[in-house]
């Protein structure tokens, strides 16, 4: 016994040690259950398309001869597909192996023999959680006619259709709203149910005697009060004596109450539920998304800057912790969650990849502390994410550098650098404003510098953007990070330096296609 028992023991390690064991168990998690699995979608399409073949053989068949291979394909293939199905998911459901090596660990740490009884009455436990599950009932349900040819087991077919809850989300969403509700709806079954006991009884004891009412048994004074409760009232079971139709009313009073009582569950389960609903929809579509700005707060300049990303396309999400403000960015058409983005379980709840899928986090709120707050909890996280963040006071800059922030953004030290350049030049603030204005043609541009341009251009003298009515408003140098108005024409340009230009849009246009056309140009003259 000791020597299976050890060999338990080591194979039990193997397979937790294989690599390709745990690759193919990973792989069958992420595709039954893993609902961030790329390929999950398509696995759950595919069984969809299954289960409505099968049911729409079952109809086909009932006035009709089917095809052999319809009847083979309904009957073993899909059968055996969602047999399959099963077994997997029974596999993935919990690891043998886990629990085989922590009774192992268990045993030696307190100096006992390893318990063979322990490890299956424990395996056991797991598994027969799994079997006994309502979804895993219904799976099982739907592969019986697999093992049965009699033809009234292919009604269980029918059960593939409650498979669905497994593939469609909207189906998952809808039982779990309900469920949220299971008390209210006990205590509404129960109550219809004593209604319909005694009405039944009361009906069959005051009518089965009279020979000219319809009700004569105890189960046609059942089906009467179903219908009857129910608001139906077919017309071809009905009450004739005084004391019947009394009954009559009292029920029909009681199934209008009930329906009543119904119809607001329902509403107020959804009404309850339906803004964490449109929170799983925002999360869900984020998780999607490979280049998402993530907004903290939304305040004045947050809009603008959420307006001009929503304009070039960028996809956008919006955390803040006040409600009001939430509101206001769904208003203005951005996906906004009322999450606190000072808090890590903000960012868990999202669960996506800050270094993969968000392009920057950019600390927008109008209040130093709460920004160094939210970049040190971004950073606590995510060590290689970008984080841009807007500085209040000048005085707070050592603390957001200190904090992580890649690139800090200085609201009123660019405001002083415009005014420094155009004190006493009253027309060039209504220059700004016109530039400013939504129709205006006039647009100020952000060109970037790449290595193609700098192997041509190396000053800012050769550029050549007075030819093409472009005006160089200013340059940012990447090394120094510091932005120079009106730079001199010996300024030389770096990869990574970025040029601020006005002027019309299609001059500007043209402009940069003068850059590429000049260096492609150079290039293939192999200057």
């Amino acid at each position: 016994m000791q020597y299976f028992n050890r060999l338990l023991v080591n194979f039990a390690y193997f397979l937790n040690s294989s690599d390709a064991y745990q690759r193919k168990r990973r792989f069958f998690y992420n595709l039954l259950e893993n609902d961030d699995y790329k390929y999950k979608k398509y696995f759950d399409l595919f069984m969809m398309i299954l289960i409505f073949s099968s049911v729409s053989i079952l109809i086909y068949e009932v006035k009709r001869d089917i095809h052999d291979y319809l009847n083979i394909f309904n009957s073993y293939i899909i059968s055996f597909i969602f047999f399959v199905e099963y077994v997997l998911r029974l596999w993935i459901h919990s690891s043998i192996s886990k629990v085989i090596i922590n009774q192992d660990e268990y045993s030696d740490l307190l100096g006992r023999d390893f318990s063979l009884l322990y490890v299956v009455n424990k395996v056991f436990k797991d598994k027969m959680e799994y079997v006994l599950s309502l979804k895993a009932i219904i799976d099982l349900l739907a592969i019986i006619p697999f093992f049965h040819e009699l033809r009234l087991l292919r009604i269980f077919i029918l059960f593939r259709v409650f498979k669905l809850f497994r593939y469609a989300k909207s189906f998952s969403t809808f039982a779990s709203v309900l469920a949220t509700k299971r008390f209210e709806f006990f205590t509404l079954a129960m109550f219809a149910a004593i209604v319909i006991f005694v009405s039944s009884v009361l009906i069959y004891v005051m009518e089965a005697n009279n020979p000219s009412s319809p009700i004569d048994t105890l189960y046609e004074a059942f089906y009467w009060s179903i219908v009857t409760i129910s608001t139906v009232g077919y017309g071809d079971v009905v009450a004739v004596s005084p004391e019947g139709q009394f009954v009559a009313i009292i029920v029909i009073l009681s199934g209008i109450s009930v329906l009543a009582f119904t119809t607001s569950l329902f509403v107020s389960a959804f009404t309850e539920k339906l803004e964490d609903i449109k929170e799983a929809k925002v999360i869900q579509d984020v998780s999607k998304e490979n280049e998402t700005y993530i907004i903290c707060g939304y305040e004045s300049i947050a809009k603008e800057v959420a307006k001009k990303l929503i304009n070039s396309k960028f996809n956008v999400l919006v955390l803040d912790e006040v409600i009001e403000r939430v509101e206001d960015a769904k208003r203005d058409g951005l996906q906004a969650l009322n999450y606190d983005p000072g808090q890590v379980e903000s960012y868990k709840k999202l669960n996506i990849n800050l270094s993969t899928q968000v392009k920057a986090i950019l600390c927008l709120k109008e209040d130093d502390v709460e920004n160094v707050y939210t970049a040190l909890t971004v950073r606590s996280i995510d060590k290689n994410v970008k984080i841009m963040s807007l500085l209040m006071n000048s005085a707070n800059r050592s603390k957001l550098i200190f904090s992580g922030v890649d690139e800090i953004l200085h609201d009123k030290e660019l405001v002083g650098l415009v005014a420094r350049e155009y004190v006493g030049q009253p027309v060039a603030f209504e220059a700004i404003h016109a530039i400013r204005a939504e129709d205006s043609n006039i647009k100020i541009e952000e060109i970037t510098i790449t290595q193609r341009i700098v192997e041509n251009i190396s000053k800012v003298g050769e550029l050549e953007n007075v030819d093409f009515r472009v005006v160089l408003l200013g340059i940012h140098k990447r090394e120094t990070k510091r932005f120079y108005f009106n730079p001199i024409d010996e300024t030389l340009l770096e990869v990574g330096d970025v040029l601020f230009v006005i002027g019309n849009y299609i001059f500007i246009r043209e402009f940069t296609k003068h850059l590429m056309v000049k260096s492609s140009k150079k290039a293939f003259d192999g200057k």
